[in-house]
C-alpha cells in the first residue's frame, strides 16, 4: 500500500529505526505491507514529543488520537496533528473572574481551560490559546466571556457553560452573535452567521456563504463542491439541465466533511479526469475518500458522477 505522511510541524521520519526523511505539509510518500507491521517513529522539533506506532490493518481501523488517517483507493494517507510538549509543568498563562466563575487558561504539555464555578470543568485548547486575552461582552442582554486564542474564539456564558468555538475573521456582540468565518476554498469563500441566544445556548438563525474570488476554469470542479461543502450557491455552476437538479445532488454527494486534491497515482490509473476528493468520516479519527468527477458543457457542470 502507499503511505502518504504528513506533519503539522516539520519532522523527521524512522521506519524500523532507520532514518528515511523529513516529513511537513507536503505530501511524501513510501509503499509499505500492511502485513509487515512497520514500527513508525515521527520526531518533530521544539522541544515536542515524538510519536511512535506500527503501520499494520489496525492503524486503518483504528487509529491513535494523535493522528488522522485517510483512506483511499489502495492508498493511505496519515497527518499527524498533535504532538506533546516535553516540558510538562504546569504554568498559568492568563486568569480572571466572571460572574462567580474562575476562568483559568493554562499550560501543562498543551493548551487547557478550567473554569470552576458551581460546576467544574476541564477543556483542552488549540494550541493558539498559549496567547490568549479575555474580553467581558453582552449577548442578547446577558454578560458573556469571550475568550480569544489570536482567530479562535472560545464563548463562555454567565454560568460557565461553553457555548461557541470556532475561528472567525470577526465578531460581533448584540442582541445577537454576528460571526464572519473564513474557509480554505480556492474561492476564499466566507460564511456571515447570525446566531440567536437564549442564555444557554446559541442557536443558527440565518448564515450565507459568499465567495470572494472566481475560480479559474481548469478548477471549477473543486470549486463547485467545496461550494456543497460551504452550502454557498454551488447550483450557479451548473448547466441548465440539471441545475433544477442541485437539492438531489447535494444529497447525493452525502455528508463529506472536506475536499482533496486526487493523488498521483488515482491521475496514472484515471488519465486526467476533472475528479475530486469527498473525505467522509469513518470513525474516530479515521476518514475514507471517495472520487467524484464532472462533466463540463462550456464553463458549466453537465454531470456529476462517482470515479470508480
Amino acid at each position: 500500500m502507499r503511505i502518504y505522511f504528513l506533519s503539522y510541524k516539520p519532522a523527521i521520519l524512522k521506519l524500523n529505526g532507520l532514518y528515511v526523511g523529513g516529513i511537513d505539509l507536503f505530501e511524501r510518500h513510501i509503499e509499505i505491507d500492511l502485513a509487515d507491521s512497520v514500527l513508525a517513529e515521527i520526531v518533530p522539533g521544539e522541544n515536542l514529543q515524538p510519536v511512535n506506532f506500527f503501520i499494520n490493518d489496525k492503524l486503518t481501523q483504528n487509529p491513535p488520537p494523535f493522528m488522522d488517517v485517510y483512506l483511499m483507493d489502495g492508498e493511505a494517507l496519515i497527518y499527524i496533528r498533535e504532538y506533546g510538549n516535553k516540558n510538562v509543568a504546569l504554568s498559568v498563562i492568563n486568569q480572571t473572574r466572571f460572574c462567580g466563575n474562575l476562568i483559568t487558561v493554562f499550560a501543562q504539555g498543551g493548551a487547557f481551560i478550567s473554569i470552576e464555578g458551581e460546576e467544574y470543568s476541564l477543556l483542552p485548547l488549540p494550541s493558539r490559546f498559549f496567547n490568549v486575552r479575555f474580553e467581558e461582552k453582552t449577548l442578547a442582554g446577558l454578560p458573556v466571556l469571550a475568550v480569544w486564542g489570536g482567530d479562535a474564539l472560545l464563548i463562555i456564558s454567565d454560568k460557565g457553560k461553553r457555548i461557541f468555538m470556532n475561528e472567525v475573521e470577526k465578531a460581533e456582540f448584540g442582541d445577537r452573535l454576528e460571526v464572519t468565518v473564513a474557509f480554505e476554498t480556492c474561492t476564499a469563500a466566507k460564511a456571515n452567521c447570525a446566531y440567536s441566544y437564549d442564555g444557554e445556548k446559541l442557536d443558527l438563525i440565518s448564515s450565507k456563504t459568499v465567495e470572494t474570488c472566481p475560480p479559474e476554469k481548469n478548477i471549477v470542479h473543486f470549486a463547485f463542491f467545496e461550494s456543497v461543502l460551504t452550502c454557498g450557491d454551488y447550483s450557479r455552476y451548473l448547466d441548465n439541465e440539471i441545475k433544477s437538479k442541485a437539492s438531489i445532488l447535494k444529497n447525493y454527494l452525502g455528508e463529506f466533511v472536506s475536499v482533496t486534491v486526487p493523488t498521483e497515482k488515482f491521475y496514472a490509473e484515471h488519465g486526467d479526469v476533472r475528479a475530486a476528493g469527498l473525505v467522509y468520516p469513518k470513525g474516530a479519527n479515521l476518514f475514507e475518500v471517495k472520487y467524484f468527477a464532472v462533466d463540463l458543457s462550456g464553463d458549466k457542470i453537465s454531470n456529476v458522477y462517482p470515479v470508480d
